[in-house]
């Protein structure tokens, strides 16, 4: 081993370590925080100048980094945040953690990745330790990292390490913490495997090695492809429960009481966010690139991407039934956050249900007290306020994410039409009255 990288491990061993994390948003402020926690100097680095400037304030923009414990390791001069890149020379091990959206051609695009590792290479000394954390395709970090690593003379495994440990975040998940989730780390080298599981283990309960980056990488595109595969079925099953005049949401629940060989999906309007609807098209693109036709993937993400589509749909028929047109209806959205308890309307279902309304017509409003903004097509859409007035005079609510803040109760006996694509409405009593239609 490398005496620098000897040196290395020793210094994560008693935290002398000092950690950087590039890129600060649901993924990378938690790790920075936790690293600081876990007794680390962190240093953050952003390119978003608002938001250092909202950190260096101890003001947190992600739910799940409560403002105390931000404060508390600022005030500890555990972590600092900054936009300038200069700072990666002196630090020890750098984690990359940021966004890998997808292009309109549905293929990956790398470009935030590609634009951090530049800076990490320019600035490049022997004894560092490189692990990316953001999701991309099988092969990414071998045949595209490391080649732009190495560009600097310096060789992976033996002057420095490099490795990929997905993140596994689910944003406004209350039931695990970060640290109760098992951390995947595949290395370029078994030294490099030994040294970034190094790093990790003063944060996460369990961390567990992999043979090498290609298969931690797969291993974050199956765990998402599983789910949104799984969705897809769900949606798939609510729209044949429809078609057989069933509640799907009685026969999913009666389902799940079966102890084994069954998971509980359960069907909404449409995917959303940062890893379910991209995640698996990172794996079919590659997977095309070797002249493999993912079916699976490909099927249910064409069920999903239908779902808003079919949600718009039921709302026709909904209004139809009262000889309302869609033209000129007042609609309101409950919800654009793309899950409850979230502030993020990432590739959020809620947004193209509402843009297809508008183009027949509908005046759509949305209340969502957590994206109190939204972009849509050159116009800025605002939250309303959640009034008697505003539910009385709807003539229809479509419940599009069921945000434990709202009091559906009160949705249900005001509304005079209610379309629930997220059954919030559950067990609660609708005095007689029919006007509640489930998806």
């Amino acid at each position: 081993m490398n005496s620098r990288l000897q040196e290395l491990e020793g210094r994560i061993q008693t935290r002398q370590a000092e950690i950087a994390v590039i890129g600060l948003g649901y993924v990378g402020l938690p790790l920075a925080v936790a690293f600081a926690r876990a007794g680390f100097r962190v240093t953050g680095i952003d390119r978003d100048e608002d938001r250092v400037a909202q950190l260096k304030a101890g003001s947190s923009y992600i739910e799940d980094v409560p403002e105390e414990t931000l404060r508390a390791v600022l005030e500890a001069e555990r972590l600092t945040a900054t936009s300038a890149g200069d700072v990666l020379s002196r630090c020890d091990c750098i984690n990359i953690c940021v966004p890998t959206p997808l292009r309109k051609t549905k293929d990956p695009d790398v470009s935030h990745i590609v634009a951090a590792v530049e800076e990490v290479q320019r600035r490049l000394r022997a004894g560092q330790l490189i692990v990316l954390g953001s999701t991309t395709y099988p092969g990414t970090t071998h045949e595209l990292y490391r080649p732009m690593l190495e560009a600097s003379g310096l060789q992976v495994g033996q002057d420095i390490c490099l490795a990929y440990a997905p993140e596994r975040m689910d944003p406004g998940n209350q039931e695990f913490e970060l640290q109760q989730v098992p951390k995947i780390v595949g290395g370029e080298t078994p030294l490099c495997t030994q040294l970034a599981a190094r790093m990790f283990e003063p944060l996460f309960e369990r961390v567990v090695p992999v043979s090498s980056t290609q298969a931690a990488e797969m291993v974050k595109l199956l765990e998402n492809t599983f789910r949104m595969i799984n969705i897809g079925l769900a949606n798939e099953v609510a729209m044949i429960c429809d078609r057989l005049n069933l509640d799907v949401w009685e026969v999913i629940e009666a389902a799940a009481t079966k102890p084994y060989g069954f998971m509980k999906f359960t069907p909404g309007p449409g995917l959303g966010g940062h890893c379910i609807p991209i995640d698996p098209n990172y794996l079919a693109w590659k997977l095309r690139s070797l002249n493999f036709k993912a079916r699976f993937i490909e099927l249910a993400s064409d069920i999903n991407g239908a779902m808003p589509g079919w949600v718009v749909e039921r709302a026709l028929r909904v209004l139809n039934r009262d000889r309302l047109p869609a033209n000129g209806s007042r609609i309101l959205l409950l919800g654009v956050a793309y899950k409850a308890g979230v502030s993020d309307a990432r590739e959020s279902p809620a947004v193209d249900i509402l843009s297809q309304l508008e183009a027949l017509g509908a005046q759509v409003a949305y209340h969502d007290a957590r994206v109190p903004e939204l972009a849509l097509e050159g116009r800025v859409h605002k939250s309303v306020d959640l009034t008697d007035e505003v539910l009385r005079t709807a003539d229809l609510v479509i419940i599009t994410t069921a945000h434990p803040e709202v009091d559906f109760a009160q949705v249900v006996r005001l509304a005079p039409r209610v379309l629930d694509t997220r059954n919030a409405t559950a067990g609660i009593d609708l005095g007689g009255r029919s006007t509640v239609e489930k998806l």
